[in-house]
């Protein structure tokens, strides 16, 4: 082939493969992007981890029907984002600094208002951070979490043990390691699922956090 000839085919073929090397870059923007908005999560200050409390709620809606987050017959949803340290001790009410600017804007993780201003003034107050900060960080938290699908499709009681729920946890959440992880519950129900997340909310191990002794735990299906 002359020269010409290939230096022309060249200049022909070069936008089409910088056309298929997007994709790759495009990647990489979107990484840098969730890089830039990981950096961008406010620390909080003053306690060692955080604890995210996941609560299963058709045990809480057993006894609390008329509850604002049972109408909608969820499985896990956020109880809380709690300030810990590893010598097992743990902060609360440290201020009486004012809540959330618009407390309806977080309706998707506290339909319960009461609730969430609980949340803010027993825990978050605790955190270094201000309402809406703590807030958006406890929404980051939450919503970084995979609920197995297992739980999410129970359509009838069953029983594990604390281990073969973690295990789920793991399975649909490869970063979370066991140590990470405690099981709640009461009178043999499943409670809740803590995750211990430190404060750029990457999972650590858990400090002096007791789990679950019981050796198989019942699990209600959403009512």
């Amino acid at each position: 082939m002359k020269p010409a000839t290939t230096a022309l085919l060249l200049a022909f073929l070069l936008p089409f493969t910088a056309c298929k090397s997007s994709p790759a870059g495009g990647a990489a923007h979107s990484a840098e992007i969730s890089s830039s908005k990981q950096a961008a999560l406010p620390v909080g200050s003053g306690f060692d981890y955080y604890l995210l409390n996941l609560s299963w709620s058709p045990e809480f809606c057993y006894s609390h029907r008329e509850a604002p987050e049972c109408a909608a017959h969820s499985t896990f949803v956020l109880h809380g984002l709690w300030p810990q340290n590893y010598d097992g001790t743990y902060p609360e009410n440290c201020s009486t600094a004012p809540g959330p600017s618009d407390p309806a804007s977080y309706r998707d993780i506290y339909p319960d208002q009461g609730l969430l201003l609980h949340e803010w003034h027993t825990h978050g107050t605790c955190s270094g951070l201000p309402a809406d900060a703590f807030l958006a960080t406890a929404r980051a938290a939450y919503k970084s979490v995979a609920i197995p699908q297992k739980l999410q499709t129970l359509t009838q009681q069953t029983s594990m043990s604390p281990n073969q729920i973690m295990n789920l946890f793991m399975e649909d959440n490869p970063k979370i390691p066991r140590e990470s992880l405690a099981v709640s519950c009461g009178n043999n129900y499943l409670t809740a699922v803590e995750i211990c997340l430190d404060k750029t909310l990457k999972p650590v191990q858990c400090g002096a956090i007791r789990s679950c002794r019981a050796v198989i735990v019942r699990i209600p299906p959403p009512r």
